[in-house]
């Protein structure tokens, strides 16, 4: 069965009308000290029946800790990962700044083998990007995310 994942990708142009993107470091052990290809864009797994958009927006909300901007959203594509995980991305231009983020945690054995359950935020960081930086911090995966959006938004 693929698994699939919904998410958002943002964008604004900044004071120097550079096109900057939000995305969001993994938080939990493996991630903790890496940067490059360490991050993401908000996303998470749906159901089948799911709206992919419906889906998007809550796993926004769930690893931003506010909801997603209240926008209109275009879808981008979808996206086969390495994994092969299909992920739907929908993009709109915001200035999204919260105070604070405040993501959902998960639970997991560390060390490994070790039998202590320790809780993580799957999000630990947020910023907004830009595309040289986002290029490099991203995961692989995701990349052609971003060069799809640029392509949708056409010379700038």
């Amino acid at each position: 069965m693929t698994v699939r994942s919904a998410g958002i990708l943002l964008y604004r142009r900044n004071s120097a009308a550079e096109l900057e993107f939000w995305i969001a470091h993994m938080g939990g052990p493996f991630w903790a000290h890496k940067d490059a290809r360490a991050w993401s864009i908000p996303k998470g797994e749906y159901l089948e029946d799911e709206d992919p958009l419906v889906a998007a927006k809550r796993e926004f909300a769930e690893e931003m800790g506010v909801a997603a901007p209240a926008v209109d959203y275009h879808q981008l594509g979808i996206f086969r990962q390495p994994s092969g995980k299909l992920v739907a991305v929908f993009t709109a231009e915001s200035d999204f700044d919260p105070e604070r983020i405040v993501s959902n945690t998960f639970d997991l054995e560390w060390p490994r083998g070790s039998g202590v359950i320790r809780s993580y935020p799957e999000i630990d960081d947020a910023i907004w990007a830009t595309e040289t930086v986002a290029r490099a911090k991203l995961v692989g995966g995701q990349v052609p995310i971003l060069d799809a959006l640029i392509r949708h938004l056409g010379p700038h």
